[in-house]
């Protein structure tokens, strides 16, 4: 099949199946006859597998990897495991700061409610920033 019909099977755009094709993801053959480039059933399977991953998190260079480690016939799912582990622990990080940030986002929001607009004089930018006080312990402000 073609670029566009492999497309249209997998949901993505033609352009993602050429970025996969140029990245040696995915290994067309070319049609002698025209010179376009031919996808095999394969491809499609590979290609929702691609979506799988980008969906659980992994970057295209871990993609790149596991699919090394699967045409070298060696299981990837060990080091799958160990990246999803430490994907797991990023994310938790990140969740905590961004509950951090909507924590201090709020209380800054209901200080706000009964300051009034401040106009910009010398000395000052936004008084409602500039008057906030971060409630939370020092060295902790981000």
């Amino acid at each position: 099949m073609r670029v566009s019909a492999l497309a249209k099977k997998a949901g993505v755009t033609a352009d993602t199946v050429r970025h996969y094709t140029r990245l040696g993801l995915l290994k067309p053959e070319r049609d002698p006859s025209n010179g376009y480039q031919i996808y095999d059933t394969e491809a499609l399977k590979y290609l929702r597998f691609f979506q799988k991953a980008r969906l659980l998190g992994f970057s295209l260079s871990e993609i790149e990897t596991i699919v090394h480690h699967e045409h070298e016939g060696t299981s990837p799912c060990p080091m799958v495991r160990q990246l999803m582990g430490r994907h797991l622990t990023r994310v938790r990080e990140q969740i905590n700061e961004l509950q951090q940030q909507l924590t201090r986002m709020e209380q800054a929001m209901q200080a706000w409610e009964q300051m009034p607009d401040g106009e910009p004089s010398q000395g000052s930018i936004c008084p409602l920033i500039e008057h906030w006080s971060n409630q939370e312990p020092s060295g902790a402000e981000k």
